[in-house]
């Protein structure tokens, strides 16, 4: 059976994760067969819009295939990794600038390249089973896949919380969060996809939405807000140990297992989206900096070792909490000498160089 299915129905070009009992991992092979399909209908004007969704209930997409990732840079093979995120940063880019309306269904577990999959599109879907997350900091990555941007748009210090902590959000933190536009009970999904198929109007999604359920993450901004406005990963670490809340507890035991360079990287990632004009190709170029030398000279492949492969849930991190030195973050966030990610011109309707 086929990871994905792909196919027109009436007026939409149908994209569907078709993996369940792998949580419906993106693996690069689907990432180039999406990238495909988008390409193709670009210029099909039977295609009105594109609807992006998944089988299964536990999972719209639980991140990408880390332990073939782990394997390869295992044996040195560090190309195999780094060709998959270029490939799917820009198709992340392409989705974020699709012409065309992109409706994503997106239930259960949404993490890592399924928020690369979801959460860039024009129409964002969540329901009562969504659980979004950017917990790449515990197996020694950043938040990728253009997470970088979403955190840092977040209200308040929203952004560092969530990047640091990876934190899961619930479909009314999600919305709050900036991470999903739309909340439309399960039970109404079927209905809702038959509608845009037959119609190709993407407003009926607006009409099938219901108000959002409560965010605790709103009724927790304050403190969050306080907690991780440290200039520092170590200032924030700090905040969080001087404070007995329940937000700054919780925190503060995901963020001593979180390994250290990648909690730094992330803040400095984070902070820097907000400068300036967002820039969905300017988030995935920095963050590829960062996954580009994460098996070489980042923690990628001890944390993908600990959580994934071994699963003993005891990294051997390179630093200690809070002591990470600065020239180790300015390392990891170099340009790669020699390689530029390569986007396309959807202007143009028609690929770019590969």
């Amino acid at each position: 059976m086929s990871d994905i299915h792909i196919r027109k129905e009436g007026r939409a070009g149908r994209i569907t994760l078709t993996r369940p009992q792998a949580l419906n991992a993106l693996s690069h092979a689907m990432c180039l067969e999406i990238e495909r399909a988008l390409l193709e209908w670009l210029s099909d004007d039977d295609v009105a819009l594109v609807l992006i969704d998944a089988e299964g209930e536990k999972a719209f997409c639980a991140g990408g295939d880390i332990a073939a990732m782990y394997h390869e840079g295992r044996a040195g093979e560090y190309e195999g990794a780094q060709k998959f995120w270029r490939d799917e940063y820009r198709l992340n880019a392409m989705l974020a600038e699709y012409p065309k309306p992109i409706v994503s269904l997106a239930q259960g577990f949404v993490m890592g390249g399924g928020v690369g999959l979801s959460a860039h599109v024009s129409h964002r879907v969540v329901g009562e089973t969504t659980q979004i997350a950017m917990p790449e900091c515990g197996i020694g990555l950043v938040p990728d896949v253009g997470g970088s941007l979403l955190l840092a748009q977040a209200p308040g210090r929203l952004g560092e919380y969530l990047g640091l902590t990876g934190a899961r959000m619930k479909a009314g933190d999600a919305i709050y969060c900036g991470f999903a536009d739309h909340f439309v009970p399960e039970a109404n999904w079927d209905a809702l996809s038959a509608q845009l198929i037959a119609t190709g109007d993407a407003e009926a999604v607006k009409s099938a939405a219901q108000p959002a359920p409560d965010s605790p993450l709103a009724a927790a901004q304050v403190d969050i807000d306080t907690l991780f406005a440290g200039e520092s990963l170590a200032e924030i670490l700090r905040l969080v140990r001087e404070s007995d809340s329940e937000i700054a507890v919780s925190a503060g035991k995901v963020l001593m297992r979180g390994a250290p360079l990648s909690l730094a990287v992330t803040l400095e990632l984070v902070r820097t989206q907000r400068q300036g004009a967002a820039d969905i190709r300017r988030a995935l170029g920095l963050e590829y900096r960062a996954t580009h030398r994460s098996l070489e000279f980042g923690d990628f492949l001890e944390g993908a070792r600990a959580q994934v492969i071994d699963k003993d849930r005891t990294p051997l991190w390179q630093h200690a909490p809070g002591n990470v030195p600065a020239e180790a973050v300015t390392r990891m966030l170099q340009p790669v000498p020699g390689i530029a990610l390569d986007f396309h011109d959807l202007t143009r309707k028609e690929e770019t160089s590969s």
